[in-house]
């Protein structure tokens, strides 16, 4: 979809370098955003991306100054932000020039700790969710390690973290919110009017608030850090993903915005749990209720962040893992064995039939249900019949696919594509 593969390239950095904030600054766009403050003492720089990116990061900000980096801000640790500092701290080595402080909140040490100990698992995470294509021919191959880190030399403690510092000519405003995570930094520059809002702000995505794959997000925290940075009525605004923000007026609306859309989900949440509402109940209930000044908003796009990811996300803030309240949901018995009992009671072709009507019907994401049983089960007699079970949700998967608006889910459903695709190859080996 050419809406979505846009969004998705500006998300990405495909865009030139830009320098604003008459010449003081400058963005440079790449898996993750780097900002780059240049002061009469050095530079400044907030967010260093992602191994893999780091050569073209120094050499664009060398184009910029030849100024010693006195200061790196880590926005948060993930991967794209905070792992791309190799030639910068080889050219100060070279150079004996005094290594840079490194600022970050006291969870992101926390989290580099916890991708060491889960390396392999987050490369087939971060694979099956960006990459599906190349997910299983990469294997167990780490594309990104955390084994090797520049870690903070000035660490913020607690939630209501604040750090001022001066460098040249300029102040430097450092706080703590929790966002998309939980170790998230942004920083205000005054002289200039510049917020550098790292991954709580993406232009123009959805804030990534549930992504499916990874932990807990915070979205009531989030609208609180948009209404914050709303307090420094800003000129420009720096986003962790996605092109500069330029004038008062756009600033005040990506984040307004967000803050809306924020609030609005998980307070709509929060009511219906105190209805006494499960989660089935309340997720459908919020996409019928979803206000139009949230879908098709030029800076809410669901393309990498969604509506429906938040919903998850704001329920699971409070609740455990029972989320139907039907005790046989409690400790329930092998999806094998379901199956299996399915099918004693109909024959598999008749799922099938079905299913095939459900798609002809347009209720696709039914069929799925029923082609699952067939699936899941140990106990299918015709392996022509399993064969059309794999070749009709190979072909609602493709479909599923072309016609979905966010990055993520169109990628899952390109996994089971992929997963079908290599289950007809093989049935159809093993029958020739």
């Amino acid at each position: 979809m050419k809406k979505l593969d846009e969004d998705m390239n500006n998300w990405n950095g495909d865009f030139p370098p830009k320098t604003f904030a008459d010449g003081t600054c400058l963005l440079i766009g790449t898996l993750g955003n780097v900002g780059v403050v240049d002061t009469d003492d050095g530079l400044v720089v907030f967010d260093i991306s992602g191994k893999g990116q780091e050569r073209y990061i120094y050499r664009e900000l060398r184009k910029f100054s030849k100024k010693p980096v006195k200061y790196i801000i880590y926005s948060h640790g993930h991967f794209d932000h905070a792992f791309g500092y190799a030639p910068i701290i080889k050219e100060i080595k070279r150079k004996g020039w005094e290594m840079p402080e490194v600022i970050a909140h006291e969870n992101l040490p926390r989290r580099f700790e916890k991708y060491r100990i889960l390396d392999k698992y987050h490369t087939w995470l971060n694979l099956r969710q960006m990459a599906p294509k190349i997910a299983d021919k990469v294997g167990e191959r780490l594309i990104v390690s955390a084994h090797e880190t520049l870690d903070p030399t000035i660490i913020l403690h607690g939630n209501e973290s604040f750090y001022k510092f001066k460098v040249g000519q300029y102040t430097f405003e450092i706080y703590h919110d929790k966002g998309e995570t939980d170790d998230s930094l942004w920083m205000w520059l005054p002289e200039k009017k510049v917020l550098f809002s790292g991954e709580l702000v993406s232009n123009p995505t959805f804030p990534n608030a549930g992504n499916p794959n990874k932990v807990q997000r915070y979205p009531k925290q989030w609208a609180i850090a948009m209404e914050k940075m709303m307090e420094k009525k800003a000129d420009y605004l720096l986003p962790g993903h996605g092109q500069l923000v330029e004038g008062k007026d756009d600033v005040k609306e990506i984040l307004t915005i967000r803050a809306e859309v924020m609030h609005f989900i998980h307070d709509e949440v929060v009511k219906r749990m105190n209805e006494g509402k499960y989660f089935e109940q309340i997720y459908h209930e919020l996409l019928e209720i979803r206000p139009e000044k949230f879908k098709n908003h030029r800076f809410l796009s669901d393309s990498y962040g969604d509506y429906r990811f938040v919903i998850h996300c704001a329920y699971r803030l409070y609740h455990g893992w029972y989320n139907t309240g039907n005790p046989t949901d409690l400790f329930p018995a092998k999806s094998v064995d379901i199956a299996n009992e399915f099918l004693t009671l109909i024959d598999e072709s008749e799922f099938v039939k079905r299913a095939n009507k459900l798609y002809d019907e347009g209720k696709i994401q039914l069929a799925l249900h029923l082609l699952d049983v067939v699936i899941k089960s140990s106990e299918v007699k015709s392996e022509d019949t399993l064969l059309n079970t794999y070749v009709l949700k190979e072909k609602i998967l493709s479909q599923m696919a072309e016609e979905e608006v966010n990055h993520m889910a169109r990628n899952a459903y390109t996994y089971g594509v992929i997963q079908m695709r290599k289950k007809i190859e093989q049935l159809k080996a093993k029958s020739s």
